[in-house]
């Protein structure tokens, strides 16, 4: 005791940040075992709050719709078409980056100029579901901005039907923005064998790029817009296509696209858009699943810091843990896992408890409730970031055959908690 009675200011903060730190292990391992029906809830309750965009894809078969869920959101192909899911008898959706945080829902239309059957066109059909689902409004998705996108690839003319299509839906759902998307670029080319010209392709006079090989694709891109200039509120030629097929870059006018989008949406969504597809948040990644999951990472602590900045009733450790519970179960699918939510629970706890009794200690305090005050939005999704790359080293050994070192674990999450937080360091999330 004589001892404890000399010890140094200083010595004695130490000493009760590690004492808060212990208490917050412990109390993050038991608050990490959410029930199903207690995630589910405030999942929903999530849901209705963040600023959900859906982008109703309007176009032909292989008009490239598919290609653009996959070139905005990074996310392969095969995992965006077993993502889609029937949603009525001619639309399907994808919620990006998972059904517990839509924060994108694509919304693809199915059957666009199929043969009559019974006497009627499946396009009547398709009209009344589209100009239903773009103004129809319920409690679940009050928070939703809609956008529709009409494909068009540069090499079809015959767009008669497709046109008559839009212009009815737009005549009833006037108050919702159309961007129409001129695709496959690359085979309006007359030489198939060159590269994309500088974007963008209709401007080559100020570039220096005067090829005849683009002189069809030019001719092209101002007839389909010339044809749905009444229509459309903004059009954007773009070619999103495979690395195998030696266009760089595979994504061409990525970044024209998801500035139209933006333009076109309300504030909050735009910029939800913005930093969800941001490239600049996931560079120098290592390996196929890392990148992947650090789509998923990115999108998750956005919603963190979103909610913790917002002053509501529902903005508590509850929220977010229940969304990091969702990011781990989430990963875990991607790493072959398939986890309950308690397990998901579980894992993330075990790492949380952790990270936080080691590394984060005495300025736990800025974030938690109970152990100092309201939680500041910056430190929720470096800690949501942090969490995520931890669950990443977790799964990547247990997919290697190797059982988890905690030590390796805590490492990563130190310096990825490090670099999130100047990552998200005075970004504005209210």
């Amino acid at each position: 005791m004589a001892q404890d009675s000399q010890d140094s200011p200083l010595e004695q903060v130490g000493a009760i940040a590690r004492d808060w730190a212990d208490r917050a292990g412990e109390w993050l391992g038991a608050n990490f075992n959410v029930s199903d029906e207690q995630l589910a809830e405030i999942l929903q309750t999530v849901r209705e709050q963040l600023p959900t965009t859906e982008v109703w894809l309007l176009g032909k078969p292989q008009s490239g719709k598919s290609s653009i869920v996959c070139g905005l959101t990074g996310v392969s192909a095969e995992i965006v078409g077993q993502g889609f899911r029937p949603h009525t008898q001619h639309t399907q959706r994808y919620a990006y980056p998972s059904d517990d945080l839509p924060w994108l829902v694509f919304t693809d239309t199915v059957g666009l100029g199929d043969r009559p059957q019974n006497g009627r066109s499946p396009d009547e059909a398709l009209i009344e579901e589209l100009t239903t689902g773009l103004t129809t409004e319920d409690n679940s998705d009050n928070q939703r901005s809609r956008i529709v996108v009409v494909t068009v690839k540069a090499s079809d003319f015959a767009t008669d039907s497709l046109r008559k299509i839009v212009s009815r839906v737009r005549r009833r759902t006037s108050d919702v923005p159309c961007l129409l998307a001129i695709t496959c670029l690359h085979e309006a080319y007359g030489d198939r064998e060159i590269n994309h010209p500088p974007y963008p392709p209709t401007n080559r006079g100020n570039s220096g790029n005067k090829s005849e090989n683009f002189d069809d694709l030019e001719r092209a891109i101002a007839a389909i817009s010339k044809s749905f200039d009444s229509l459309a509120d903004r059009v954007v030629p773009i070619d999103f296509t495979q690395p195998e097929d030696d266009y760089t870059p595979v994504n061409y006018g990525r970044e024209a696209l998801i500035n139209a989008l933006a333009d076109l949406l309300p504030k909050a969504e735009a910029t939800a858009i913005h930093r969800l597809l941001d490239d600049d948040a996931l560079t120098q990644i290592g390996g196929l699943y890392r990148g992947a999951a650090r789509r998923y990472i990115l999108a998750f602590s956005m919603a963190t810091a979103t909610l913790a900045a917002v002053p509501l009733p529902f903005a508590t450790m509850p929220v977010l843990t229940t969304l990091q519970v969702s990011l781990v179960g989430l990963l875990g699918k991607l790493y072959g896992q398939t986890l309950s939510p308690s397990q998901a629970g579980g894992i993330a706890g075990a790492i949380a408890g952790g990270f936080i009794a080691q590394t984060i200690g005495r300025e736990l305090v800025k974030f938690i409730p109970g152990f100092g005050g309201a939680i500041a939005a910056s430190w929720a999704a470096a800690y949501t970031w942090a969490l995520g790359e931890g669950a990443c080293v977790y799964f990547g050994d247990l997919m290697g055959g190797k059982k988890p070192d905690p030590k390796t674990i805590q490492t990563a999450m130190s310096k990825a908690f490090k670099e999130a937080q100047e990552r998200f360091k005075n970004q504005d999330f209210s």
